[in-house]
């Protein structure tokens, strides 16, 4: 599964969520799905760098 995928799941996930603390949950992981995927990108472009600083 691509990290695209796991985010259109999610969102449909969201969409269905009934209870608040489903939501959240779900929100939290999208978010992180959605940070994880920008920066993959970014390391792409070569707007990052992929290794640490030291």
């Amino acid at each position: 599964m691509t990290i695209e995928q796991h985010i259109e799941e999610l969102r449909a996930e969201l969409r269905n969520a009934w209870g608040a603390a489903e939501r959240r949950q779900i929100e939290a992981e999208l978010q992180l799905a959605e940070a994880d995927l920008a920066v993959m990108l970014a390391e792409q472009e070569g707007a990052v760098e992929a290794e640490p600083p030291f």
